[in-house]
């Protein structure tokens, strides 16, 4: 029998959880879940002999060492900044990991020791990074099997709302956590473009964006991710002229968020006096200038300041949240950034029976023959419903079809691994397909 330890049972959890319980029968699992909260899940676990669901603290040494010591894999999809501890205890106790978050610098320093210790560490493995690195690579390694050169690799992923549940002028509902989406893209983005490196700082991300076409799903625009450089090597494109990752939004989104952006209501790094007696309305009014006359109201303020039409369609999108009204934020000690958080999610939750949609397009470009070539690979998933989510699917079923190949001895690779390797990837795509999972590929003669 082997023992599964899985840390976190937030939103992105349940297609994960639902894979190990269908298939602990057949590969003799013994599966023990942890979280903060637990008791959405004992209903789950009642009738199951495999399976049990704890409370968990991660920074209870005493619980997490004695959980850590029952497991032979441990798969933690904890908020990223716990993964360390977890992997720490997992070496120290000789226990395979897998996670979905990113490899750190910290996750690096464990890697001579995971090696030494013939354990595999599991890295970005859920959707972005996961199945973008896993169809990516697919498609690379077959252009240079067939004797092509990549010219240009652009990657971008989307976590958005089902066309039919669309219902909202921001085309948009949370899919994955609220807060990391507040925060998305602070910091400097960085990538390459025909040979000329580029680097975009956070306060004009929002600005810099590109068209993209699904067929079917009409156009969406997509903003730079983080450091697309760091993959040139790991891909094996070191060489290559233009390589980018980013993040897909419908149209018009990107330029209603750069609005936060500029006035400062996604920064998290101090705290604001008085946020327990404001409102929405005295919350935005607290980043613009002082009025210079008692006339105008914070609509034609806000709009003058940043240059908005008071009509069009950012100020509606704006209004639609309801930041010009005088409802409470009832949030003590809260940074503008959690402040921010609040108010979206009264407006952005998905409701019952609403549907998820992930959108993930390749675009690559190469030399053949002579011959320049362009070739696209999508992917469009959608989810069952507000819990079983499109976003859950393709972040959880990857790590549970790895966890299950682990388990098996079907993965040699210690150290610090992401699944850029055929032997990691290709199982992992072809059971996907069985989800609605699947890329669909299209070539065209480039310029």
């Amino acid at each position: 029998m082997k023992h599964i330890l899985l840390l976190g049972a937030g939103r992105s959890a349940s297609s994960l959880i639902k894979y190990l319980f269908d298939h602990a029968v057949a590969e003799n699992w013994q599966i023990t879940i942890g979280d903060m909260v637990v008791d959405h899940l004992q209903p789950l676990v009642a009738s199951l002999p495999f399976a049990r669901a704890i409370p968990f603290d991660v920074h209870n040494a005493a619980q997490r060492a004695e959980e850590v010591k029952q497991a032979d894999l441990v798969i933690s999809l904890l908020p990223a900044i716990f993964h360390i501890e977890v992997a720490r205890e997992c070496l120290l106790q000789e226990k395979h990991l897998i996670t979905a978050s990113y490899v750190t610098p910290a996750f690096l320093a464990l890697h001579e020791e995971a090696q030494q210790k013939n354990l595999t560490i599991l890295m970005e493995c859920g959707l972005d990074p996961g199945i973008d690195h896993m169809s990516a690579m697919a498609v690379i390694s077959r252009i240079k099997q067939e004797g092509g050169t990549l010219t240009s690799f652009k990657s971008y992923t989307g976590g958005l709302v089902a066309p039919a549940y669309d219902t909202n002028p921001w085309r948009y509902k949370f899919t994955w956590n609220p807060r990391n989406v507040v925060l998305a893209g602070q910091g400097t983005a960085k990538y390459i473009k025909d040979g000329v490196y580029k680097y975009i700082p956070y306060h004009q991300l929002f600005r810099h964006t590109e068209k993209l076409y699904v067929e079917g799903y009409g156009t969406f625009e997509g903003y730079a991710n983080r450091d697309s450089l760091s993959y040139r090597e790991p891909y094996g494109l070191q060489e290559i002229p233009t390589m980018l990752r980013g993040t897909l939004r419908r149209q018009g989104y990107c330029q209603a968020w750069d609005v936060f952006v500029q006035l400062g209501l996604t920064d998290d790094s101090y705290t604001l006096e008085n946020s327990e007696t404001m409102t929405y309305r005295s919350f935005v009014e607290a980043f613009l200038p002082a009025a210079t006359s008692p006339e105008q109201s914070l609509e034609t303020r806000l709009g003058l300041y940043l240059g908005l039409p008071p009509e069009g369609e950012v100020m509606q999108q704006l209004a639609w949240l309801d930041l010009f009204t005088d409802t409470p934020v009832e949030l003590a000690g809260a940074t503008p950034a959690q402040v921010l958080e609040k108010i979206l999610k009264e407006k952005w939750t998905l409701a019952p029976g609403d549907k998820d949609m992930i959108v993930m397009q390749h675009l690559f470009a190469y030399q053949k023959g002579g011959e320049a070539h362009q070739v696209s690979a999508t992917l469009v998933a959608t989810g069952d419903d507000e819990v079983h989510t499109a976003m859950a699917k393709t972040v959880g079923l990857p790590v549970a079809i790895l966890a299950k190949r682990l388990l098996q001895g079907k993965i040699l690779r210690c150290g610090v691994v992401i699944p850029i390797y055929p032997e990691l990837y290709e199982p992992v795509l072809e059971e996907l397909k069985q989800y609605g999972i699947d890329f669909v590929e299209q070539e065209a003669p480039g310029a």
